[in-house]
């Protein structure tokens, strides 16, 4: 019996069942782990692409509106550059980018048995979508779109909620890596 026990991967005794438990462990869901960064991405492109049709359609070519006195305004611009305006002339390599992007993590996924990666993928793909989004229907033309901000903080750059999902998810990829997670669900420490 030990032998057939063997044969299929039944563990002999309780100390190999908990070896091999450990050993497995994170390798388990990964259908819920993709699932996870398929719903983060789903919901963090939803919130973006809503919020967008909203200002355009209700702030665009309007005064911006104050929220917590001057501190905070909602100042719809168009921005065919990246972050801070940066490459306003390089809006088609801006739209390369974001499908790179895009494929990495569809790819990456594949791998993906970490439920804080799934996370932190899923905020990077639906931010990435979102901006794709814009650069692909948005004037002047295909591929050529420019982006809709409107989230304006006293003195820093206009953003909008594809820009804020893309910077969480990219801090929380680096704190995942400082902490020696990677992607597989493994540690490791450097």
């Amino acid at each position: 019996m030990a032998e057939a026990e063997r044969i299929i991967g039944t563990p002999d005794t309780p100390e190999d069942s908990g070896e091999r438990a450990s050993a497995t462990a994170p390798r388990t869901g990964r259908g819920r782990r993709i699932a996870v960064l398929f719903a983060v991405a789903a919901f963090a492109y939803a919130l973006d692409l809503g919020s967008k049709l909203l200002v355009v359609a209700k702030l665009e070519h309007h005064a911006p509106i104050q929220l917590a006195g001057d501190l905070l305004e909602l100042h719809a611009i168009r921005n065919p550059g990246a972050a801070f305006g940066f490459g306003a002339a390089f809006t088609i390599i801006f739209t390369v980018i974001a499908v790179a992007v895009i494929v990495v993590i569809v790819r990456l996924s594949r791998k993906l048995y970490s439920f804080p990666w799934a996370v932190a993928l899923g905020l990077l793909l639906g931010g990435a979508l979102g901006n794709l989004t814009d650069r692909i229907f948005r004037a002047p033309g295909v591929f050529q779109g420019e982006v809709v901000d409107f989230i304006a903080p006293r003195g820093f750059a206009v953003f909008n909620l594809a820009d804020s999902a893309i910077v969480c998810g990219g801090i929380l990829i680096v704190l995942l890596s400082f902490r020696g997670l990677d992607p597989d669900g493994t540690v490791h420490k450097d």
